[in-house]
């Protein structure tokens, strides 16, 4: 069976340094993707949309993953990679004083043997299990598998980008990214796009001291 290392593969993109900014080319690659906004008076700790956009992205990430590695010609394995978010506001751009006005694009990078059959099997097998167990609980099935639906196969081509790794709480965010900002700018580039970060730590088991985020922007030439 063919394992595959996408961590090692992509590790100047998932594995920065957390002492210096640097700018990256990153290739055009496949995600399984949700999008969703932050509710009023929430953060993404607290949003209940946020959590069951996480849930249904791993949802359907392993068992993706389970497909692959189980199917009777070519199988390949591989872990399933971080969750990544892209953040901004409806006006463009990301403030991120104003939390309930947050719209968030959660991503979790796919092998590129990952097609859209397989895509679709996963979301029906998953689907399936998802509803029954809701019935068994008396719970509503199409409320438990609606955010499935929401989740979507594509490629995303970011390009140039400034990039470091933070280490520490997601609050303390602020001096690295003034850092990426500062590089950008030194070296004759301007921010376009989305606010991007790639989260290797679990806040539901690390100290928050302990936390790894890569921090990501897209740059362009200055004009």
């Amino acid at each position: 069976m063919e394992k595959l290392d996408l961590k090692k593969q992509f590790k100047h993109l998932y594995l920065p340094s957390a002492k210096e900014v640097a700018i990256v080319d990153v290739p055009e690659m496949k995600f399984l993707v949700i999008d969703g906004v932050i509710e009023p008076g929430e953060m993404p700790g607290t949003s209940p949309g946020f959590s069951q956009g996480v849930g249904a992205l791993y949802g359907l990430a392993y068992t993706i993953k389970f497909m692959s590695k189980q199917r009777s010609v070519d199988p390949i394995d591989y872990a399933v990679m971080a969750l990544e978010g892209l953040w901004t506001t409806a006006a463009g751009g990301a403030d991120y004083a104003t939390a309930d006005q947050w719209l968030w694009t959660l991503m979790i990078m796919q092998p590129v043997h990952i097609d859209r059959s397989m895509f679709d099997q996963a979301l029906a097998q998953v689907k399936e299990k998802k509803g029954k167990q809701a019935k068994k609980a008396g719970e509503d099935p199409a409320t438990a598998v609606a955010p499935f639906d929401l989740v979507r196969l594509e490629s995303f081509h970011e390009g140039l980008s400034v990039q470091i790794m933070h280490i520490g709480p997601y609050s303390d965010e602020a001096g690295n990214l003034d850092k990426m900002a500062a590089h950008a700018a030194e070296h004759g580039y301007e921010y376009h796009g989305k606010h991007h970060e790639i989260y290797l730590g679990d806040p539901r088991t690390a100290k928050p001291e302990n936390l790894k985020t890569v921090l990501r922007h897209p740059v362009r030439k200055t004009a």
